[in-house]
């Protein structure tokens, strides 16, 4: 059974920074992609963040490119969103997925909820 646990948000400011983690397990993610969504409160649910499990390689969208970074830790089978110069409009609950092929699977944390104020 595969879960995700994500962890790490909390109330900030704007302009400050926090670290998601989520930690992976019930299955090799080789191959796969891991990816990072958020749900404003009365929004739908956006594409935020993603890497890739093997290379490393990023993507995200263009409302958190170069302020977010998409990492992982393979050994530790995590995957970690750096949120830095945070906006009130990043304020939303965070969840990690991951894909294999070409759509992301039914599995999803249970969300961390991030809180930016002025």
């Amino acid at each position: 059974q595969v879960q995700l646990v994500e962890s790490g948000g909390g109330s900030v400011q704007a302009g400050d920074s926090l670290r998601l983690s989520c930690v992976a397990s019930g299955r090799t993610f080789s191959g796969c992609v891991m990816g990072w969504f958020r749900r404003a409160p009365g929004k739908e649910r956006e594409f935020v963040a993603a890497v890739s499990w093997n290379g490393g390689g990023t993507s995200y969208s263009d409302s958190v490119r170069g302020r977010f970074t998409s990492s992982r830790d393979r050994a530790r089978q995590t995957g970690y969103l750096q949120m830095n110069s945070l906006k009130l409009e990043d304020t939303a609950v965070y969840y990690c997925t991951y894909k294999c092929d070409s759509e992301w699977s039914d599995y999803w944390g249970q969300g961390t909820e991030v809180t930016v104020s002025s």
